[in-house]
């Protein structure tokens, strides 16, 4: 019996070391998410949409970061820089009507990186008939930056 216990109390340290070692390792990987970052992430897709539904794209931008380095990624392009891509959402969606109603169904968040967040979804935007609706996936990748988290990388397809 006591061969059996030690073996056990082995066993049982062996395995909490090696739960201790993998969730150093996966916290310094990035993989053990941060609840607050998430929410942080949501709040501002929270506010995207708002500003989105009100037909406000220079505060739907307010996500994105303002720099030469932002990248956009459609079925069609990939466009560099904020001012690009507001220029591409402007040219996109000129009014209100064509810009609809958006809804976001969030389907992960991964950290990559204290530091970055992968999110990906799928958009829905409920227009008139004349214009029809929309939908389709999206990846972001969010990076803090200056304090603030940003999409620096947006594919929307």
């Amino acid at each position: 019996m006591n061969i059996f216990r030690k073996k056990n109390d082995m066993t049982k340290n062996y395995l909490i070391t090696i739960k201790m070692f993998l969730a150093g390792t996966l916290g310094l990987y990035g993989c053990v998410p941060d609840q607050n970052t998430e929410e942080d992430i949501l709040r501002r897709l929270v506010s995207q949409t708002v500003c989105w539904n009100t037909g406000d794209l220079d505060c739907f931008m307010m996500g994105y970061w303002q720099s030469d380095s932002l990248m956009f990624i459609s079925k069609d392009q990939v466009i560099y820089g904020y001012e690009n891509t507001l220029m591409r959402y402007q040219s996109k969606y000129p009014d209100e009507a064509a810009m609809g109603k958006l809804k976001f169904d969030i389907q992960h968040i991964n950290k990559i990186s204290d530091n970055a967040y992968f999110v990906v979804g799928r958009y829905h935007l409920s227009r008139d008939q004349n214009i029809g609706n929309a939908e389709g996936n999206f990846s972001l990748l969010w990076k803090k930056i200056n304090g603030e988290w940003v999409i620096v990388a947006d594919h929307t397809s």
